[in-house]
């Protein structure tokens, strides 16, 4: 499995737990507007999650902007990390 791969795995099972969702709900294309879940608390504990995971630390601009898997992966390689 390339690196790529594999951290979009971890970003995946981090929503996962964080959002307390069953893991087939979550994917590539999932956003706040298909995941009722993913409410504004659970986004900022998303936000703090990623840092700890991928050990970044993400501007509040960004960390806004960050409402879809696509976006957070799009933010993340930003960052440095491999998407």
């Amino acid at each position: 499995m390339s690196i790529e791969n594999e951290n979009m795995n971890r970003l995946i099972v981090l929503l996962t737990k964080i959002l307390e969702v069953n893991p087939g709900q979550i994917n590539k294309e999932s956003s706040v507007d298909n995941v009722e879940a993913w409410d504004s608390l659970r986004h900022m504990n998303l936000v703090i999650a990623v840092e700890q995971e991928f050990d970044v630390s993400i501007s509040e601009e960004d960390a806004m902007e960050m409402n879809s898997v696509e976006l957070i992966a799009i933010t993340l390689k930003e960052y440095g990390v491999d998407f």
